[in-house]
């Protein structure tokens, strides 16, 4: 199933030169873990809860005047729209990361998928073949 029909369309973004404390105060109120940081609807980095922890907190820097581009990871991994459950895993596994940009082929964000999300689906087919077992088993 390509990641385009799992993945979250509705990704929380900001730029740049946007604030520390702005992006805590939008991962709180979208109840999210990550904010993907674009250049127009090109994705250029991310910055996690984990990233304001250690980068920002951890080292003591003021969250008012630090910016999302002093904090973000820029090496950043995603993953075309049209790929693979196997696929998004994967890479997840290769760079040690829980999240992962959806892009089109014009390197456009249009999702995020996470690895939450993918757990989450495991589950749900793990579920619907227990189903297909009890059904088939003999009453005891």
């Amino acid at each position: 199933m390509p990641i385009e029909n799992l993945a979250r369309s509705d990704v929380v973004t900001a730029r740049e030169d946007e604030s520390v404390r702005e992006l805590a105060t939008r991962m709180d109120e979208s109840k999210v873990g990550s904010i993907v940081i674009t250049d127009g609807n090109e994705p250029v980095g991310i910055v996690t809860d984990r990233d304001l922890a250690l980068r920002v907190i951890g080292d003591g820097t003021d969250p008012a005047s630090t910016t999302a581009g002093e904090v973000m990871t820029d090496s950043l991994t995603t993953v075309d729209q049209t790929d693979g459950f196997y696929r998004a895993t994967e890479l997840m596994s290769e760079h040690g990361i829980r999240r992962l940009p959806v892009c089109n082929e014009n390197n456009e964000l249009v999702g995020i998928i996470t690895s939450d999300d993918l757990t989450e689906l495991l589950a749900e087919e793990q579920m619907q073949l227990s189903d297909v077992i009890q059904a088939q088993r003999p009453a005891y």
